[in-house]
């Protein structure tokens, strides 16, 4: 059983990866938690029943951007190896440079596609660093 967490301020972005990992990939609903923005991030992460497997990080939002988080993650016991992945629309090489070099474990861009998004999650979840540009 794999466990997501998502953290995305934008409503649509949210709900379309909410369906893709339930009624598409057949994850179940309490398998996957959605944050709607940043704000005291640590807080709703240790409350949370069971730790996730897999961090879907948007690195626009706000009050802390995906960067921010991603330093809060890996400073956080029992989060140093957790697969974060980013998740933006800034997708020229400068920023998957960047991604790469904050210790990002891939990057889907958005709009996020549902012909891919399934390839892409059973690649990332075989332990690839995905780094996926539409």
């Amino acid at each position: 059983m794999t466990r997501f967490l998502y953290v995305e301020d934008d409503p649509m972005s949210r709900q379309v990866v909410k369906i893709l990992l339930t009624k598409g990939l057949g994850y179940a609903a309490e398998d996957v938690t959605i944050f709607a923005d940043s704000t005291d991030f640590l807080a709703r992460l240790r409350g949370l029943p069971a730790s996730p497997d897999v961090i879907l990080l948007d690195i626009h939002m706000q009050p802390l951007d995906g960067y921010a988080v991603l330093q809060l993650l890996r400073a956080e016991p029992g989060y140093e190896q957790t697969v974060v992945i980013a998740m933006t629309a800034g997708v020229m090489a400068s920023d998957i440079e960047s991604l790469q070099e904050a210790g990002f474990n891939g990057m889907i861009g958005k709009p996020v596609r549902k012909k891919v998004f399934p390839e892409l999650l059973e690649r990332i979840l075989d332990g690839e660093a995905v780094w996926f540009t539409p």
